[in-house]
């Protein structure tokens, strides 16, 4: 193992998606001009062959880097991600490029999980870059029917740590409301603010730590309601809350079998466990079948201690989940898992 004071720091990378000309690029352009003082490095993902993204982007900066990556970034491109971060990265340790983060602009056509997986399941990233957030930006007026038509538009907001609403004024209160409806059964856990020409906080989407998991996961009550409420999209998320200790190795044994047999529907899962006899949280997340978790933040005196998970993806387990979960509290029988298959996994 690394002696961790020879570890490098990680390199935090932001992934911007969302559908096609739901506003990203005006988002990344308003970034690249804010007053953070970080030196950012680009990699613009087009589905053109020819791109033309980087010609507005970059024009009289010397601090931003653009690398072009022409195609729709999916498992089988996703070499030239790795290849494109690695020479980045000896640019960097070699003093010819100096930058602080990196940003991804996914095509709009590209739903974002394989990109987020490669900072997990590829050491030469991971050993070097932290993914700090997904930033999904959406086109009120037509996002819509574009989540009704579009599984990738439904997969872009299953991913996202922060909702950007942009073109709100194009829309009614009652459109937009109906829509944040839709928007939080398939995402109950990212935030959700308006986005006008891409102007939003720097602090809101940068440096957030919203895909770490030494970041405070904190799951609002709130979220309870939507248990169970679904709009009939494909992707959907419920929240899961135990009072009760839990047992950690059947926690573990448990998620293990669960991501065996449904790691390809659930797209992100992540929470906070209450162990029993541990003066610590525990922290957990993963993606499809990359799951990871570590001890967090000792729980403070007189602080109400309880495990929060969310699940999203799509035709996830529920009910098994529940009924699984549940039995994971200390003093309870363990767990069994049946090879039980929903309409997604049926052979």
């Amino acid at each position: 193992m690394m002696d961790e004071e020879f570890m490098p720091e990680l390199i935090p990378v932001t992934i911007i998606t969302g559908f096609l000309g739901s506003g990203k690029t005006t988002l990344l352009k308003r970034i690249l001009q804010g007053k953070h003082g970080l030196r950012i490095a680009v990699i613009e993902n087009e589905f053109a062959l020819d791109g033309i993204d980087n010609a507005l982007l970059v024009q009289d900066s010397e601090e931003q880097i653009v690398e072009m990556n022409n195609g729709c970034i999916c498992c089988s491109v996703r070499g030239d991600l790795i290849r494109i971060l690695g020479e980045l990265r000896q640019k960097r340790s070699a003093g010819t490029l100096a930058f602080d983060h990196v940003i991804i602009e996914t095509t709009g056509l590209a739903a974002p999980g394989p990109v987020a997986q490669t900072f997990f399941a590829e050491p030469s990233v991971s050993a070097f870059y932290m993914l700090d957030a997904i930033l999904t930006v959406i086109d009120a007026r037509h996002a819509q029917q574009q989540l009704t038509e579009h599984r990738e538009a439904q997969e872009q907001v299953g991913f996202a740590d922060r909702i950007l609403l942009s073109k709100t004024d194009l829309v009614s209160k009652d459109e937009l409301a109906k829509l944040r409806q839709r928007l939080l059964a398939i995402n109950c856990r990212a935030s959700m603010q308006k986005v006008s020409f891409g102007n939003v906080p720097l602090r809101d989407i940068l440096n957030i730590r919203g895909f770490n998991l030494n970041a405070i996961v904190e799951l609002e009550p709130d979220f309870l309601g939507e248990l169970g409420h679904r709009h009939g999209d494909g992707v959907q998320s419920f929240v899961y809350h135990q009072a009760r200790p839990l047992d950690l190795m059947k926690v573990e044994n448990f998620l293990d079998a669960i991501v065996q047999l449904f790691g390809t529907q659930l797209m992100r899962y992540k929470g906070i466990l209450y162990i029993a006899e541990s003066p610590c949280r525990a922290v957990f997340q993963g993606v499809h079948m990359l799951m990871g978790s570590e001890l967090g933040a000792p729980w403070r005196d007189g602080e109400t201690r309880a495990s929060k998970m969310v699940f999203i993806g799509r035709g996830l387990p529920q009910d098994t989940l529940i009924r699984g979960l549940d039995r994971c509290v200390a003093g309870e029988q363990a767990p069994e898992m049946q090879p039980t298959y929903s309409a997604d996994t049926a052979p």
